[in-house]
């Protein structure tokens, strides 16, 4: 099983970490460790965004309930 194939398993914090590393390494790292990081670049920005969206989505549900119902004077 590769780091990609692992993607999935991570928990939020890791993916954002990883896709922190693998940044830099892009930048900064040896050949092998740019070549590395240019493999899994996609796959975790990829994650790192619908995450991003999930907890957005969960958040906007949470405060939606916890909205008081108006009520119309009559």
């Amino acid at each position: 099983m590769t780091l990609v194939d692992k993607i999935p398993t991570l928990s939020d914090e890791e993916v954002i970490n990883l896709l922190a590393n693998a940044q830099r390494l892009a930048t900064t790292g040896d050949e092998r460790q740019q070549a590395a990081a240019a493999e899994l670049l996609p796959a975790l920005e990829t994650a790192a965004v619908e995450r991003r969206e999930a907890r957005l989505a969960a958040a906007q549900l949470k405060r939606a309930a916890a909205r008081k119902p108006r009520t119309v004077a009559a």
